[in-house]
């Protein structure tokens, strides 16, 4: 017997050790008390004194919105149909601190009903902060920090696999910065990076919060622009945003006059299943802005589409990206 009470002393001590490295516990919550039973683990995991007496009117409060409504949604469904479940949390300490949570649970029924809820609790605040930061790798420009290429690809064949009455997106237009080798020449490529920097972050401040802003070549951004939207409220929109855009950059006590070109085409049908055709029409728009003496904008129409029509193998050269065709 007291090799028995050696060993499952020894059990506990390693069970102990390993979920305090992994920074993990166990946890029970009586359905008819709605009282809780942790292991040092998750009270450790919440700020909180061990071996506090808790009840779980104690602790929902800790979760933030969106995940205490998915917690909920999942216990939920967990008690009426009995099946175990599994998410990732974010949650506020008691101390103030957020933090992500990955919660297991899974129902004890007696009798035909649910009686008691258990599972496991584990920290994967800092697991969660290195997939974010990957994430932020391979979606962001690393100059700007707007979505790259791959990210404004992938939304162009969403778009050509949905119906033009299902997409928000009213309108593709691209920002070209207007003699932007000169920059680099004359002052080199620092300053011209910085350039990119504030044009890119002035385009986020102006677009970022509804419509998808990405760098998609050395001096080019795109922006899908959400809808719906007609030709003149395009063209008033980004003529407000032209003024922004056209401030000169301050860089190491110099006025740099970076000022951009915009060219803007609407979508719809048959564009709308042609992405490549959508972005012709708005480089064939840009082109026409510069052509017209630069930092002007020009939305594609009956002047801009003769010209595209004439010159179509010439413009799809110029393509920055594989864009889908009829998908």
């Amino acid at each position: 017997m007291p090799s028995d009470t050696r060993s499952i002393g020894h059990l506990k001590r390693l069970y102990d050790q390993a979920s305090q490295h992994a920074k993990f516990g166990a946890w029970e919550c009586n359905l008819e008390t709605d009282e809780l039973t942790w292991t040092d683990g998750v009270y450790d995991l919440f700020g909180l004194p061990r071996g506090l007496p808790l009840h779980r009117s104690m602790v929902v409060d800790c979760y933030h919105d969106d995940s205490r409504r998915l917690m909920e949604c999942m216990r939920s469904e967990a008690l009426a149909g009995g099946e175990p479940f599994s998410i990732d949390a974010s949650i506020r300490t008691h101390r103030g601190e957020d933090r992500w949570m990955r919660l297991s649970g899974e129902v004890v029924f007696a009798d035909g009903r649910p009686v008691r809820l258990f599972g496991s609790k584990q920290d994967i605040t800092q697991e969660k902060e290195l997939w974010d930061r990957l994430r932020q790798l391979a979606e962001c420009d690393p100059l700007t920090g707007l979505a790259n290429r791959g990210v404004f690809e992938a939304r162009c064949h969403e778009l050509a696999k949905r119906d033009l009455g299902d997409v928000s997106v009213s309108a593709l237009a691209l920002v070209d910065l207007d003699r932007f080798k000169d920059i680099n020449d004359r002052l080199g490529h620092a300053a011209g990076d910085e350039c990119l920097r504030q044009i890119g972050s002035r385009l986020y401040r102006l677009f970022g919060e509804r419509n998808l802003v990405a760098r998609i070549g050395g001096d080019e951004f795109a922006l899908l622009l959400q809808g719906p939207r007609s030709a003149k409220q395009i063209k008033h929109t980004l003529a407000q945003a032209l003024r922004i855009l056209c401030r000169p950059v301050f860089w190491r006590d110099l006025r740099i006059d970076a000022g951009v070109s915009i060219g803007a085409a609407l979508l719809k049908q048959p564009v709308c299943r042609d992405p490549s055709l959508l972005f012709a029409e708005a480089d064939s728009a840009l082109y026409a802005a510069k052509a017209a003496g630069r930092r002007r904008i020009r939305v594609f129409g009956d002047d801009i589409e003769d010209r595209l029509c004439a010159d179509i193998s010439t413009l799809t050269v110029r393509f920055p990206i594989n864009l889908p065709s009829g998908i």
